[in-house]
């Protein structure tokens, strides 16, 4: 982990970056990346229009603070190939160009996932579920394909996606279903066929949840048994205000270095607004209501403050863990690019992220970097 941290380190170097100022008080600051250089990586998800550089107050901001970056969209099956043969690699080309250019720790997201995959993929022409041995064969493909085209410049891949519900036991997808549990060994067999220098990533939300803890675990322990590569557990952390405790996802975090796997945060967000469904699934939905959008011209002072000290201990829980959590990736960079403004009802106004709709940044990016 620290060799490659140096590796990282060494090639930002080479670039100059914008900005050294920190805008809250005007005095000389130093970055996220390099406050937390000897803790973890320091990771963003990156839309479309900082890809494209549209959004350039957005881009500068993530050159300068960030030492990793992961496409939130443009790398998922749907995006990618969204007709069996038919790639396009626009922008997802665009995405780890930005990396390389910036010197970033690249991860590429997601390589399997049963949601936002192609409609195509697991049917033939009638509709119906294809055979478990043209399944596996459209995995290969699509997998040595995506891989193939970034090998040695995409530096980690996210290669299965919430394939273990809270229960512990295995999700009823497509590739389940037809494959079996064995899609996962599969997955990441082809995956470092592909890129043999790539790290392999399990990844998955609510891993707080006692069942699921455990299911990933057995999971990954079976895999190693098997002698198969996977480098770490994504422990993806859509929080809210009032769930999970700090307690239960440390929890976690101990149960899954046990494993002796690498640990990533990934997807962090805390929602300010009252829950009303907990994980990540994008099937959810609820019934609008007036209190489903509380703060629509801002969130007040109190609950900013209650916000900032929630952050602030899920960011000192994983600075406990500093010598086995390998990254920290944020899901988004301000509140205005934030997924969790339309989930799990449209039209909600949320403050999930570490800067605000302005650029700036909150007090919890001032707090991390004074903690060295």
């Amino acid at each position: 982990m620290k060799r490659t941290l140096l590796t990282i380190f060494a090639i930002t170097a080479l670039f100059p970056l914008a900005g050294c100022q920190d805008s809250t008080n005007g005095n000389p600051s130093v970055s996220l990346k390099d406050a937390l250089a000897d803790r973890f990586l320091i990771g963003v998800a990156m839309n479309e229009s900082q890809i494209t550089g549209a959004d350039r107050l957005g881009v500068d901001i993530i050159r300068r603070e960030f030492n990793s970056v992961v496409a939130e969209n443009c790398m998922k099956s749907e995006e990618i190939q969204p007709r069996e043969g038919e790639f396009d690699f626009t922008l997802a080309d665009a995405f780890v160009d930005f990396g390389e250019r910036n010197g970033m720790f690249i991860i590429g997201h997601t390589l399997i996932w049963h949601s936002q995959m192609p409609d195509w993929f697991a049917v033939d022409a009638a509709g119906n579920e294809v055979s478990r041995e043209v399944l596996i064969d459209r995995m290969r493909d699509h997998i040595s394909t995506v891989v193939g085209r970034y090998r040695g410049r995409v530096h980690g891949w996210d290669v299965v996606n919430e394939a273990v519900m809270e229960d512990g036991n295995f999700r009823e997808s497509p590739f389940y279903r037809i494959i079996g549990e064995d899609f996962i060994r599969l997955a990441f067999e082809f995956a470092h066929e592909a890129d043999p220098d790539a790290e392999l990533y399990y990844n998955d939300y609510s891993m707080f949840h006692p069942g699921k803890r455990e299911g990933v675990v057995r999971l990954v322990n079976n895999l190693k048994s098997q002698g198969v590569r996977i480098d770490g557990i994504g422990m993806q952390s859509h929080l809210g205000m009032d769930f999970p405790s700090v307690e239960s996802f440390e929890q976690s975090i101990q149960a899954f270095i046990g494993t002796g796997t690498d640990v990533m945060i990934t997807e962090f967000d805390i929602s300010a607004l009252p829950t009303l469904t907990r994980g990540a699934d994008i099937s959810d939905t609820s019934r609008y209501t007036e209190d489903s959008d509380p703060y629509p011209d801002g969130l007040p002072a109190a609950v900013a403050a209650e916000w900032n000290e929630r952050m602030e201990a899920f960011f000192g829980l994983f600075l406990k863990y500093g010598d086995n959590i390998k990254r920290v990736t944020v899901w988004g960079l301000t509140d205005g690019d934030s997924w969790k403004n339309d989930f799990p009802v449209r039209g909600r106004t949320d403050y999930p992220l570490l800067y605000d709709r302005e650029y700036n940044p909150k007090p919890v990016v001032g707090w991390l970097k004074e903690q060295k």
